[in-house]
């Protein structure tokens, strides 16, 4: 088993430790996807309280993998309402 260790990464401006046994690149990419997906939410929906972003954030996320998961776009009732979860979530938080 590798050895664990601990990788500073930064999100949003904030450093986090996160401990790793695997690839540190790997790590640091997906800490700038998170990084570059809570600023497009941020600019899209005006949000700036971090717990609402992150959510936000969040579900984009799943939604993308989900997407890949299922082989290309989202359809059928689970996609359709994971969309509509994303915007209702998207449009309380700019109303």
């Amino acid at each position: 088993m590798a050895e664990r260790r601990s990788v500073p990464v930064r999100i949003r401006g904030k450093e986090f430790r996160v401990l790793t046994a695997g690839d540190e690149a790997a790590l640091q990419r997906v800490a700038g996807l998170l990084d570059e997906t809570m600023a497009r939410v941020e600019r899209h929906t005006g949000a700036v309280d971090s717990l609402d972003v992150a959510m936000l954030a969040a579900l984009n996320l799943a939604r993308e993998l989900l997407e890949l998961r299922e082989g290309g776009a989202l359809v059928g009732p689970d996609g359709a309402r994971l969309r509509s979860l994303v915007e209702q979530a998207e449009s309380a938080l700019v109303a």
